[in-house]
């Protein structure tokens, strides 16, 4: 590899991800389409643009689909506040496939393609956009192949005979043992193989084997029969490897007729059958016109190529030996698979070393014949890739530098390093967003509420989740399907379903505007500049979806402020990875120490690639701390080592080692001594251990901090308090001022409070459980601050305004230390709210009924016999007497799902997760009329009204339960002069 020096810079020529995908790195930043919008300043935090919004994935029957029903509901997407949708042709809710006609409306149909030109159309007219799902439902398939064909999925399937010591095999050669899948008539024998077992290599759950007495027999087996005397001494087996389609079809089909099957990712023959499928059938010249038109993107959902053989493609033995410089053949006994686990061993190194050069080759071929040339053929026709690049044992890490927008999801993650693992490819490969498939609950299908979805969602922007795809919207109706209407995931093998579908058919569908600004704001702080990060974590396995966390930053690191995203071996081989002012990827994630520590997926060996290890060197060299854990002094490759290799490794890291800016650690204890020695600090600090998560974004000079009260899935366990502590803050620009941008309404506070000290800027942060806020440090004008208040303040103009719900005298400290004190009069005392008027919108099968009730308190639904088993919308009245004063707070206590409030006919949205909202600005003197309107989930109403799916659930505790009180606060200016 040559490298260029200017200065501290070390500039990567060589893009080692392999041709075409090198290829789909650099050219997709230049489609269009990914930029952001503009970085919110102040004041223009209010209306985020289409391109921020959140959007659904829009669950359709395959063709079975009205063109003007698809308008209509691109149409309700749009005016929910929501920035497009992704249609996907799914529909596990029915068993009988019949009722949707797949040969005459199934996907990739006459119908199917005329409901997607309404959709692109009517998305352009709405300024949406529309993402195009490669194949119906998952994996992506087509129905112009069959099983048999070498485009279609492939497995190795093994059979073995045991055979004793001087014994003699004369029959047919081992069949497979597992069956072969549906619709698989052929299979190619690709090797006969002899091994003597050795119980030295066992394992709890693997026979061992000899791999020094491996004899290829493959020569001898003439039409599926073979005769073999087997050397005197010992047991052996008799091996055959048979590969075969695996038979997949997509999931819950049939969804076309033919049938739809699953093709070879591996393979550029499995490409090919997707894009001229795609050429030849699915884009009209509408379509077409309409992609680039309505900025569409492609989707591709996880890589669920499910077999209990071995995940296989026609070309892998040449594959492999290219790109690993050895023959596969001879260790096919410990990499071959039944029921989705080995079932042999040579001995430990070896077997593990093999394994990983096998998967390792598994994902080259994903990444460079699948994603790759997606990508390429995506571009050529004005369309983005969007996919999940995991399922498989494959590096997800350069998978998501090679994707427009990389993908996780919330369902299948176990924590948030899942998603940091996305994040870091996402970042090196110079890319803008990270997606996620949100809010997909099991047996959550019509009892899921946005709170619990913001809840879930909150710590994922932490880890770097920037869009959001619920799960979902689905089309309106079915022949067959029950109110309130075809949902894909529900009824689900005759029980609850997953979560959900969202639409005009659920109550909370009236305040969801409300939820999709929320995530529109988060979305557009988070996708402004440059995502900027402390840690790269090496991993020498690029595996997402595991849980599998990093050496003491998971687990202690994050509790203090450390931010961190993993990085693999090919990813360091961009032109992304340079170093300045000791920074790897300056320009991007701007990674302050790379941190190295044994493979986790293989009992935290220390291994490490050779190239890696001589770039690790280079990148020290250039200025770039490293960290490494463990001990490495017999240190081997990753792979199946040749020629003194090992040796080779050894003596480059004895040299990186003596680097002055390398680190090497035996403890984890020890990583925090290692850190502090190399004089790093994370951008964001707190004095002691907290639930907060952080995620910074830079654009120019100003800095973008998401803070959340959440929880790290590797954190201990107790729930989430409340917190209220100091936050000191990294700013780029010395001259920035603190605002904080209120997610629920828009609005750009400026922080009064604060202290500045050189390039940081430290302040209190309080935030209840799940509740989050972003920093915004910019420049502005001169206004009056405070480094410390007993009160709270905020700026008006050029005044500082102190606030409290209690009279007294109040004092604050300003900068260069001289307090002063602020007297505030007297305060009304807070009330609780108790008499109501309750008027209910009750959503039922037979159309909207209504009740109206006076309440003397406020109790769940469930608790009020008329009202036990009702879902919909409740309006809460009451009247409030006030005397005058500064302003009030109305805390609503307990809710249920979605509300909000209106104060003398003034609409005010309301947080779902922490309900309180300051209704200050709009009381008036005298009689005041406060609405509180609450909206449901359909759950209670489908537990009567369809037992037979619904009866098992719950009732869940509706409306406005409260304690609400109305907390009064006093004003009055502070003297700064």
């Amino acid at each position: 590899m040559n490298d260029d020096r200017n200065g501290g810079v070390t500039r990567r020529r060589v893009l080692q991800i392999g041709g075409a995908a090198a290829a789909a790195v650099a050219a997709a930043p230049a489609l269009g389409g990914e930029t952001a919008q503009a970085a919110p300043k102040p004041g223009g935090f209010t209306r985020p643009g289409p391109a921020v919004r959140p959007r659904f994935r829009w669950w359709w029957p395959d063709g079975l689909v009205d063109p003007g029903e698809i308008r209509r509901e691109i149409d309700q997407i749009a005016a929910a506040g929501f920035g497009g949708a992704e249609i996907a042709a799914v529909h596990h809710s029915i068993d009988d496939k019949s009722v949707l006609d797949p040969e005459g409306h199934g996907w990739g149909t006459p119908a199917w393609t005329a409901g997607v030109e309404a959709a692109l159309d009517q998305a352009a007219r709405r300024r949406i956009t529309v993402d195009l799902t490669i194949g119906p439902a998952w994996p992506a398939a087509v129905p112009t192949i069959t099983p048999d064909d070498e485009a279609a999925v492939q497995e190795l399937a093994y059979g073995t005979v045991a055979v004793a010591g001087g014994g003699t095999h004369d029959g047919p050669v081992p069949g497979p043992v597992t069956a072969a899948g549906d619709g698989v008539t052929k299979r190619h024998l690709v090797a006969v193989h002899a091994v003597k077992i050795d119980t030295a290599n066992a394992t709890r759950k693997e026979t061992g084997l000899d791999p020094a007495s491996l004899t290829d027999l493959t020569g001898t087996a003439a039409g599926e029969r073979i005769t073999w005397t087997v050397p005197a001494g010992g047991d052996w087996l008799l091996f055959a490897y048979w590969r075969r389609g695996s038979g997949q079809r997509p999931e819950s089909g049939p969804h076309s007729s033919p049938d739809s099957c699953v093709v070879d990712h591996f393979s550029r023959a499995g490409t090919r059958a997707v894009t001229a499928f795609w050429e030849a059938r699915l884009l009209t010249r509408d379509i077409r016109r309409l992609i680039r038109r309505a900025g569409a993107t492609l989707f591709e959902d996880s890589i669920e190529l499910e077999t209990d053989a071995l995940n296989w493609t026609p070309g892998l033995p040449a594959e492999f030996e290219r790109r690993r410089g050895y023959d596969l053949m001879p260790y096919l006994p410990v990499v071959v698979r039944n029921d989705e686990d080995t079932q042999f061993a040579y001995d430990a190194a070896t077997t593990s070393h093999v394994r990983h050069d096998f998967w390792l080759t598994i994902s080259d071929l994903l990444n460079e014949y699948h994603f790759a040339a997606v990508a390429t053929w995506a571009h050529s026709i004005g369309l983005r890739y969007r996919a999940q690049p995991y399922g498989l044992e494959t590096d997800a890490i350069q998978s998501a530098a090679i994707l427009d927008v990389p993908e996780g999801e919330s369902l299948g993650f176990k924590n948030l390093d899942d998603y940091r693992v996305l994040a870091g490819g996402r970042d090196m490969g110079g890319r803008k967003i990270l997606s996620s498939e949100a809010g997909a609950y099991p047996g959550g299908a019509y009892n899921t509420t946005w709170g619990k979805v913001l809840r879930t969602m909150g710590g994922a922007y932490a880890a770097g989740l920037n869009q959001t795809v619920l799960h979902g919207f689905s089309y309106a109706h079915v022949p067959g399907a029950a109110w309130p209407g075809f949902a894909a995931f529900t009824p689900y093998n005759g029980g609850i379903g997953y979560s959900e579908s969202w639409g005009p058919r659920q109550p909370t569908w009236r305040h969801v505007p409300d939820v999709a600004a929320y995530m529109s704001r988060v979305h557009q702080a988070m996708q402004a500049g440059e995502s900027r990060i402390d840690v790269a974590v090496f991993r020498q396995k690029g595996y997402s979806k595991t849980g599998i966390g990093a050496a003491w930053f998971t687990k202690s690191g994050v509790p203090v402020g450390w931010t961190h995203q993993f990085v693999s071996a090919p990813v360091l081989d961009l032109p992304s990875a340079t170093v300045s002012d000791g920074r790897l990827a300056p320009d991007g994630p701007a990674y302050k120490v790379l941190f190295v520590e044994g493979d986790r997926f293989s009992g935290k060996e220390c291994t490490l690639p050779l190239d890696t290890a001589r770039t690790m060197l280079k990148l020290t060299k250039a200025g770039l701390p490293l960290v490494f854990l463990g001990d490495w002094s017999a240190a081997t490759l990753t792979g199946l080592a040749h020629d003194g290799e090992n040796e080779r490794l050894r003596a480059l890291l004895k040299q990186l080692f003596a680097q002055p800016r390398v680190r090497n650690v035996l403890e984890e204890a020890d990583v925090p001594g290692a850190l502090d020695d190399l004089g790093l600090r994370p951008a964001v600090r707190y004095a002691e251990a907290s639930t907060l998560l952080t995620a910074h974004r830079q654009d120019g000079r100003t800095d973008y901090y998401y803070l959340c009260n959440g929880k790290d899935a590797e954190t201990p366990k107790p729930p989430v308090a409340a917190i209220d502590h100091e936050v000191t803050l990294t700013r780029s620009d010395r001259r920035a001022v603190p605002y904080r941008l209120d997610l629920w309404t828009g609005e750009t506070e400026r922080i009064a409070v604060h202290r500045a000290d050189g390039d940081t800027i430290t302040l209190r942060v309080a935030l209840q459980p799940s509740e989050a806020t972003v920093i915004m440090l910019a420049r502005g004008g001169r206004a009056p601050s405070a480094t410390a208040s007993e009160a709270q303040l905020r700026v008006d103009r050029q005044r500082l305004i102190a606030r409290a719900t209690a009279a007294g005298r109040y004092t604050t400290t300003l900068p260069g230390g001289r307090t002063v004190t602020t007297t505030i009069g007297a305060v009304p005392a807070a009330q609780t709210l108790t008499s109501w008027r309750l008027r209910v919108e009750d959503m039922t099968p037979d159309g909207t009924k209504r009740h109206d009730l006076r309440l003397d308190g406020l109790k769940a639904w469930p608790d009020i016999p008329e009202l036990a088993d009702v879902s919909g919308i409740g309006t809460y009245t009451t009247t409030v007497h006030w005397t005058g004063g500064a302003g009030a707070l109305l805390e609503l206590g307990e809710v249920l799902d979605t509300c909000r409030v209106t104060v003398n006919g003034h609409r005010l949205p309301v947080s779902v997760v922490v309900p309180t909202v300051d209704i200050g600005p709009h009381l008036r003197r005298g009689r005041n009329t406060i609405e509180v309107e609450v909206a449901t989930t359909l759950n209670n109403r489908l537990r009567v009204c369809d037992p037979d799916v619904y009866g098992n659930a719950s009732r869940q505790n509706y409306g406005l339960i409260g304690p609400v009180r109305l907390v009064p606060y006093g004003e009055a200016p502070v003297r700064t002069h």
